[in-house]
């Protein structure tokens, strides 16, 4: 036991050092709402100062205490630093908001705070539209820096304090296939990822701007749509523009970000639209939402749901792509309308985002591994003595990445049932239960009935509240990043 716990001990304390360099460069993001605090005058930047300087009080101190312990990161302390920076991020991102909104308990400032960094964009709040400014801009901060992940920015710059990259980025980084690198060195992944999140962004601001938003608006909805977070400065979302214009730039900018970055990278600098043609999910997911959206509009139009089918076209293209894409904005409430249309909304989730996105579920690729697996293992039966290679979009896939496919279904789908029993068992409605943990896991905001688009999470009682926020992070981390540190093999040396 000693033995384990010295090792313990041993592998904390680096994690502990580059933790506080976390914590001190994540302080520094709250200069943006203390500007924006500034500029429309609505007295809360010494909120945002108070704020600021206790996050770097407490980064500092972990720093100082542990600066001795000074090597690179291993891989199994790589998960262990992605856990805890998700959790200690989110406890500092609370201070401003439990300060500027009143009566605002530390259980839902947690759950809003991890719902921005976990870029689901779920909410407790209500009066979103009466919200200082500066708060409003902090909340859709958190959903853009979690979009790319915090942990990919800092492996941009952490390498120059000395400590290694490699191991975070693959803790970090979504989706079953992570060896890969854009660029020889990590760093230079990690700032070509951010060069490409950053130039996207502005873009969609500036649409938003062109197609009717003011500045704050469109910036806000720019960093919430990049990041597929779905926060919005108003308690109607999309609803209170109601534009068609608005929604189309959302629309196309939520398309880009469910798609695999790297692929965006490769066709910038090589100049060449085909590197989204070679992308398998890309391949999946476009044709797989233009057919959803068609077919789904074509049943809401035959129910009387609304009199013209290009009405009809227009609320369900937006609110399934928002939805599937694990963004979790609303142009109405799509909880009125007959359940066979949320809830394929809510399933799509599932599978609606490319490994390499911003966003959540359990990602097309393994979607599709799973259904080559299949088709391979009823080939075998048919042919046992036959050699057969699965194959995605022309790659082969190595046994062990199938296997973690398998085993990371398995997890995700346990993970689900688990949660919902138990919000089950606090007197929630399945449809409820099981709608908010979907929606937790896959990181895309918004469920149904109780916690659909015209209600929120503000309706669960402090238990509900903490397992949703559990699910949030969970789905965020990918399931393994977040059991694996909770294993006691994990803590033996």
């Amino acid at each position: 036991m000693a033995k384990t716990n010295s090792a313990a001990v041993r592998g904390i304390l680096p994690v502990a050092r580059v933790l506080g360099l976390l914590l001190m460069l994540f302080s520094t993001t709250y200069l943006l709402p203390i500007a924006c605090s500034l500029i429309f005058m609505d007295g809360e930047h010494w909120d945002f100062v108070i704020a600021m300087a206790i996050n770097l009080v407490i980064g500092f101190a972990l720093w100082f205490l542990t600066r001795r312990a000074k090597r690179d990161i291993m891989p199994r302390e790589g998960f262990l630093l992605v856990s805890l920076s998700w959790v200690l991020m989110a406890v500092c991102a609370t201070v401003p908001l439990m300060i500027t909104i009143d009566g605002l308990s530390f259980t839902d400032a947690m759950f809003e705070t991890i719902s921005g960094l976990t870029t689901t964009g779920s909410t407790v709040l209500t009066g979103l539209d009466q919200l200082p400014p500066s708060t409003n801009l902090w909340r859709h901060e958190l959903t853009w820096l979690g979009g790319m992940g915090i942990i990919v920015l800092a492996v941009a710059i952490l390498p120059l304090l000395g400590v290694g990259g490699m191991q975070l980025y693959k803790a970090e980084t979504p989706g079953p296939i992570k060896d890969d690198k854009l660029t020889p060195r990590i760093t230079q992944t990690a700032k070509s990822l951010w060069s490409i999140y950053v130039a996207l962004t502005a873009l969609c601001a500036i649409s938003y701007r062109t197609a009717g938003m003011s500045w704050l608006d469109a910036i806000c909805h720019a960093f919430s749509t990049l990041s597929l977070g779905g926060f919005s400065t108003h308690d109607a979302s999309f609803g209170y523009f109601n534009s068609p214009v608005i929604e189309a730039v959302s629309i196309v900018f939520m398309l880009l970000a469910t798609l695999n970055f790297a692929t965006h990278f490769l066709a910038w600098r090589n100049a060449r639209l085909r590197y989204y043609w070679e992308d398998p999910e890309a391949r999946a997911i476009l044709p797989l939402f233009a057919l959803s959206a068609l077919g789904l509009s074509l049943f809401l139009w035959l129910h009387g749901q609304f009199e013209s089918f290009w009405t009809c076209l227009r609320h369900v293209s937006f609110n399934m792509v928002s939805l599937a894409t694990s963004s979790g904005f609303a142009s109405l409430d799509y909880n009125l309308w007959p359940l066979f249309v949320p809830l394929s909304f809510l399933l799509l989730s599932c599978v609606g985002a490319s490994s390499g996105s911003t966003g959540g579920g359990m990602k097309m690729i393994r979607a599709l591994i799973l259904f080559k697996q299949s088709g391979r293992e009823m080939f075998s039966l048919m042919h046992p003595n036959a050699v057969v290679v699965l194959k995605v979009g022309g790659r082969v896939i190595p046994s062990k990445v199938v296997s973690a496919v398998f085993g990371y279904i398995h997890l995700y789908t346990i993970s689900i049932l688990v949660l919902t029993f138990t919000l089950l068992a606090t007197g929630l409605d399945f449809l409820t239960a099981f709608s908010a943990v979907i929606a937790s896991i896959n990181n895309a905001g918004p469920g149904l009935n109780l916690v659909g688009p015209a209600s929120n999470y503000g309706v669960l009682d402090d238990f509900q509240t903490w397992v949703c926020t559990f699910a949030m992070l969970l789905g965020r981390l990918e399931v393994f990043t977040l059991f694996v540190v909770l294993t006691p093999s994990f803590w033996r040396d």
